[in-house]
């Protein structure tokens, strides 16, 4: 082995250890959602359908504070904060609570089904971007404006209730946060390379916290 293969082995094994970083942490907030949803749908059961009953609005409070936690811990980590780690860990938390509201209205092996279904998808998805040579930045663009159009589309379909729209708005969001897993990990890669290997703990929460809106969102 030369000195060059020498220096290769050296990039790639520190390369692998900060996507085992940023992985590791993308793990602890499904973890900790997952926790929280069982809590809710298991042990919490009385206090679930109280608050479906009685209560709506709180699960309505939690779904906006939800976006509000979004920008913040996309704010600190940007800018390496302390409060990065705490609001991302806050904001998983708190999906695992909302998303046991919608978890609730399907039967535990369709849950599962969806669970491995989605993983997969992103396990295929995630190696593409990591390997594939290609620039997506140009896909990104595309995706990122088709995800706002499902937006406006969801928000527009929650009053008409049309079943169809539904279904259409579930394809192209699997197709969109498909496309956003591989960008999400080519971008991992690339700007690791950029900087040589001296990226913040910022970085590493921020690219953590959009694997998991990608994997949630495609659950």
């Amino acid at each position: 082995m030369n000195h060059n293969d020498v220096i290769y082995t050296q990039t790639d094994s520190a390369l692998n250890r900060f996507f085992a970083k940023i992985y590791g942490l993308v793990g602890v907030g499904i973890g900790l959602s997952a926790l929280v949803s069982f809590l809710m749908l298991y042990v919490f059961t009385d206090n679930m359908i109280n608050i479906i009953v009685y209560h709506p609005f709180v699960y309505y409070v939690a779904i906006f504070l939800e976006l509000a936690l979004v920008f913040l811990a996309s704010n600190a980590a940007r800018k390496n904060t302390p409060a990065a780690l705490p609001l991302f860990l806050f904001y998983s938390a708190l999906n695992g609570f909302t998303l046991s509201f919608v978890i609730v209205a399907y039967t535990q092996a369709t849950v599962v089904q969806a669970f491995v279904s989605s993983a997969l998808v992103f396990g295929v998805m995630a190696v593409i971007g990591t390997f594939v040579k290609k620039d997506l930045s140009g896909m990104a663009k595309a995706l990122m404006a088709g995800l706002i159009g499902i937006i406006i589309a969801s928000l527009v379909n929650m009053f008409i209730g049309s079943g169809t729209m539904s279904y259409i708005i579930s394809i192209i969001s699997v197709l969109i946060f498909s496309g956003l897993i591989a960008y999400d990990n080519q971008m991992i890669k690339r700007v690791y390379e950029s900087t040589g290997g001296n990226v913040g703990d910022g970085w590493a929460i921020s690219m953590a916290l959009s694997l998991y809106l990608d994997f949630i969102n495609l659950f």
